[in-house]
């Protein structure tokens, strides 16, 4: 079951009919309060979320549902006509999975859904990984913990997701549409400033262990040796 939480009659109506008609369940809501109502009834697979919505935004309705023990792993897209980067920074560091302009194009937005719960589907399913120390920076994927000086980090799945396939395949250049396709699990031009955009504000998280993400010059992103247990 999809959820979409979208105050434009037409965009909302136009999202549900082409998910139904896809053979994908979903419900939409003009409003927060009739969201919070559908979530008591039933819990989505993912919820697709406007910012700019009546009683309250977009952002604020991310920020319950990451604080919320029972919505904390849902994944969300947000839905949004601000494209611009600080807001596609500030939607992602929220917790959002995903981050999609208006206008979009359907079958781009289905192709973004589907890969969203296909990773999400494959996370829940993986065997744990062993643990990761370099330097001042140690991550246990099993648990879903990073640390650095001992300090944890808070993370959004995409960034962990990104930085543990870094890990794990270390001293191997990623350009960012591999990048796009194992973590998004798509790709479309001129999406590189999404990968951008995760890299820069999981350096920023890391602090001081952010230098150990590499940018190699015309090819893409890596991370270099280290000890693995």
């Amino acid at each position: 079951m999809v959820y979409i939480v979208e105050d434009d009659d037409s965009i909302r109506e136009l999202i549900t009919y082409t998910l139904n008609s896809q053979g994908m369940s979903a419900r939409s809501f003009a409003r927060p309060s009739e969201f919070y109502e559908g979530l008591k009834q039933e819990m989505p697979s993912l919820v697709l979320l406007d910012i700019m919505l009546p009683e309250e935004d977009g952002l604020t309705i991310l920020k319950k549902l990451k604080e919320n023990r029972e919505t904390r792993q849902l994944p969300v897209i947000m839905l949004t006509a601000r494209g611009t980067e600080y807001d596609t920074v500030l939607g992602l560091d929220s917790g959002a999975d995903d981050y999609v302009t208006k206008p979009f194009r359907m079958m781009e937005l289905l192709s973004r859904i589907r890969a969203l719960l296909r990773r999400v589907g494959e996370h829940t399913q993986e065997e744990p990984k062993e643990e990761y120390t370099i330097g001042n920076l140690y991550v246990c994927p099993s648990r879903h913990i990073v640390t650095v000086n001992g300090e944890s980090i808070s993370l959004t799945l995409k960034e962990f997701e990104l930085l543990c396939l870094l890990l794990e395949h270390r001293e191997m250049v990623f350009s960012r549409a591999q990048l796009l396709d194992k973590i998004w699990g798509y790709s479309f031009d001129g999406e590189s400033r999404t990968v951008d955009v995760h890299i820069r504000t999981l350096r920023q998280k890391l602090g001081d262990a952010g230098s150990l993400i590499e940018t190699v010059r015309g090819v893409g992103y890596k991370i270099g040796g280290g000890e693995k247990k």
